[in-house]
């Protein structure tokens, strides 16, 4: 009877209210729906938080988590939530807040499960290394406050100050900072305190005194093992919990080790080892300390500093001013093109908006937006040009972490990588070590058992061997960035420099807008036709387009209704009530004809064909000597969407080796990069990210060219200014460079651990020099990884201005 009444009878859940049919999980006579929310309610339990429940009444899904004060109600003012919003429309809300109080992998647990504890938000996402969480939460549901509050009430409370929205560069974390202030201070005493035993053969003092000074050193010795020791705990702590041996577990272990036979030999009358164990903790923390100072630094010129190489048009006094990004200002007038990217949060002020937001939100359906509405940083303008008022600066770490998604990334699956087996086994191999050591001396000379064994666990680090690779790599982007040459990624560097064949597009790529000539052959256009098509013109960012433009003369109206792009075709619109066609022969309506050399755009106004546009583009200056110097390691291909007139002289440029194709469609060349890679080539693409977003995202490494525009693609793996383009082979260069510096250090990181542990194995290598020695080697790891990723770009640098020195210039 009882059965049948259990499997009848629903039960409520305890923890969000909903009903279980077979109520299988339990915990102190409290049945739960599923494992997330017994879980949760063991974390709350656990940290005493529960109170903030109301566990008297019926649980349901309508409870909260309440905070007593209500210091968030400032966030209710929505002038200050927009500045904290990343991104807002009728459904969500995106914002990112600091959270000091992230350690270990169960507060990125919890983090994550937010959703459980306030139904109303969507998504969290951790950024661990800098204590940040991304909340996707609907606004209808919930608020920017009660967030706040829910992340306050399980101990995580967000850092909010409208001032960090200027950027300032981070400095070292303070608690390890203040945590080597107490471990210098305490070691320097202990050193102090022991020189009566460190010169007892000499006469020394009495031995009242030298008992009294080794139990001062015992009371000075608990505060490093108690609080400066910390980091190194909870590292462990947390690896251990997850069945993991972390590199920090030596350390601890050395630390215990230290203090324990110090403890014993004090309690014994005799000199303890306090100076060593405070020693260890003090030179490992200043190592942290630098590392973090390190790599803080190289993430804020990456975030901050280092800004895509792209110019955004400016109006200012009815002019379009070229702009680069760090100097857009709040309250500048932007105008954004068709198909360009949004840079700053801004107020539409003339045009019909139509963005596509799925950089942002991953959602692929486009959102239209009226004269007067909020636009955010990340979307693309899909239908003609826009005006927007900034109410924002630009955030370059907000579009670089749009630009590094997980969602744009190659799909290959990689192969573990050396760090990450290291990562794995390096404790398990020290410890097998250690113990072999300690077996043999304890056959020998059991003496030597702690000096060995202390200094085994405390010398070999794989610290060094972890550094190599991520200092190298990040000091190299900074490098590339300096260079106008963006890379997405440090993976981005390894594919540039495992590249086998090279294809560049042609119409913006290997020719620029400098020294255009433009000739119109056709209907006569009369004044009103030339400057329609200007301003259908306008509205593309195509470098032919813009051509057209120059030639036709700048337009005061720029109006245009409808307007439509076709990727490989052209553009269309109506225009003071006329329907105006640009582009190639098939899409104009257009028959072809024999035309004079050059790229060739027709036009046709209300279905009737006009005329054409030949465009004569000079290459860009230094690419002769490029071509020379890539022609004798890749093979190099050409994919043009043009007509094949330029295609003697192009042959002169590339190469007899070369291969050239025309009237190539995006999807034509898509299809010729996978060919590639059928072949087991590894394909770098080059071009200006208008017609060919596609090849660049399937290549192995895909470069998107800018000049004076915003043409930038997240599908690309790269953005390099377009003047850079003839130093090309040096990047390549400098990539490969990056490989071997890598490989060095990792080869002076094993032999430094290699030497290290042949003395200690011995027992004739301190545990003090040993933890003098572990830091160290981080140190000058960094130190030559820096020496010669500089060397590097010294050469980088040179190279440069031998090019600048040796122009080419070759007309089409």
């Amino acid at each position: 009877m009882a059965t049948s009444s259990h499997t009848q009878t629903s039960v409520t859940c305890y923890h969000c209210g909903e009903d279980c049919t077979d109520p299988d999980i339990t915990l102190q006579e409290k049945v739960f729906c599923c494992q997330g929310c017994k879980t949760v309610y063991e974390i709350l339990h656990q940290y005493d938080l529960c109170e903030y429940y109301d566990l008297n009444n019926k649980p349901g899904v309508n409870q909260r988590i309440t905070v007593r004060s209500d210091k968030f109600a400032f966030l209710d003012d929505e002038k200050i939530a927009q500045q904290l919003y990343l991104y807002k429309d009728d459904t969500q809300a995106h914002v990112n807040f600091y959270i000091p109080q992230i350690h270990c992998s169960s507060c990125l647990w919890l983090l994550e499960n937010l959703h459980k504890l306030e139904a109303g938000v969507q998504r969290v996402t951790v950024n661990f290394s800098k204590k940040e969480v991304l909340i996707i939460f609907s606004h209808p549901a919930t608020s920017l406050r009660k967030v706040a509050e829910t992340l306050t009430a399980i101990g995580y409370e967000p850092y909010i100050s409208l001032q960090d929205l200027q950027h300032k560069k981070p400095g070292p974390n303070r608690t390890l900072v203040y945590q080597l202030g107490v471990a210098g201070f305490c070691f320097g005493n202990i050193m102090l305190l022991s020189f009566p035993d460190y010169f007892a053969s000499a006469g020394g003092l009495d031995a009242t005194f030298n008992s009294l000074f080794r139990y001062m050193n015992l009371a000075l010795a608990l505060p490093v093992l108690l609080y400066s020791a910390q980091a190194f705990y909870k590292s462990a702590w947390s690896g251990l919990k997850h069945g993991f041996l972390n590199i920090d577990v030596p350390i601890v272990l050395a630390i215990f080790v230290t203090f324990t036979r110090s403890l014993v030999e004090v309690i014994q009358g005799n000199a303890g080892y306090f100076d060593s164990m405070t020693g260890i903790v003090f030179f490992m923390l200043i190592g942290r300390v630098l590392q973090d100072k390190t790599y803080q630094g190289l993430s804020f010129d990456r975030d901050y500093t280092a800004y895509f190489p792209i110019a955004v048009s400016v109006i200012k006094d009815d002019q379009e001013i070229p702009t680069t990004l760090p100097a857009i200002k709040t309250g500048d007038t932007i105008l954004v093109h068709n198909n360009e990217l949004i840079p700053a949060d801004g107020i539409i002020v003339r045009g019909k908006a139509l963005i596509d937001y799925s950089f942002v939100t991953g959602e692929s359906a486009p959102v239209s937006k009226a004269i007067g509405e909020i636009i955010y940083a990340g979307g693309r303008q899909l239908e003609g040009n826009l005006e927007i008022l900034t109410i924002k600066e630009v955030a370059q770490s907000y579009l670089t972490s749009l630009w590094n998604r997980d969602e744009l990334k190659q799909k290959a699956v990689e192969p573990m990588s050396f760090v990450h087996l290291l990562s794995r086994y390096f404790t398990w191999v020290v410890l097998s070590i250690a113990a072999i050591t300690a077996g043999y001396w304890a056959i020998h000379e059991p003496a030597r058992i702690w000096p060995a064994v202390t200094a085994i666990l405390i010398i070999a680090c794989p610290c060094a061997l972890l550094l190599a690779s991520s200092f190298t790599n990040g000091h190299i982007l900074r490098i590339l960035s300096r260079q106008k040459l963006y890379l997405r990624n440090a993976q981005a560097i390894e594919n540039m420099a495992d590249t086998t064949h090279i294809i560049f597009d042609k119409t913006g790529t290997l020719t620029g807008k400098a020294g255009s000539s433009v000739m119109y052959y056709g209907t006569r256009l009369t004044p009103e036709q030339e400057q329609q098509i200007a301003v259908l013109a306008t509205h593309s960012t195509h470098p032919l387009s813009q051509a057209i433009v120059q030639y036709c003369g700048t337009p005061a109206n720029n109006t245009v209704d409808d307007f439509q792009h076709f990727t490989g075709k052209g553009v269309c619109g109506w225009v003071n009530g006329f329907f105006i066609r640009l582009g190639n022969a098939n899409f104009t309506g257009a028959y072809k004809k024999n035309e004079p050399d050059g790229s060739v755009v027709y036009v046709s106004i209300n279905e009737k064909f006009l005329g054409s546009f030949t465009i004569q583009n000079t290459y860009r200056s230094g690419l002769r000597q490029l071509m020379q110097q890539l022609q004798t390691q890749y093979p190099l291909s050409v994919l043009s969407g043009d007509n094949n007139n330029t295609a003697s002289q192009l042959r002169k440029l590339m190469g007899g080796h070369a291969i050239l194709r025309f009237e190539q469609q995006p999807a034509d060349k898509l299809a010729y990069v996978i060919s590639l890679q059928q072949q087991g080539k590894k394909v770098m693409m080059i071009g200006d990210g208008l017609n060919d977003a596609g090849a660049l995202k399937q290549a192995d490494i895909g470069i998107s060219l800018t000049e004076d525009s915003n043409n930038f693609t997240p599908a690309s793996d790269g953005i390099m200014a377009a003047e850079q383009l003839p130093l090309l082979f040096n990047f390549i260069q400098l990539c490969k460079a990056n490989k071997r510096i890598i490989l060095v250090s990792f080869a002076l990181s094993l032999l430094y651990n290699i030497t290290g542990l042949y003395f200690a194995v011995q027992g004739i290598l301190s545990p003090l020099v040993a933890a003098i020695l572990m830091p160290a080697s981080s140190i000058s790891i960094i130190l030559i990884t820096y020496a010669c990723s500089e060397w590097q770009g010294k050469k980088l640098n040179h190279g440069a201005l031998r090019q600048r020195d040796d122009k080419n210039h070759i007309p089409d």
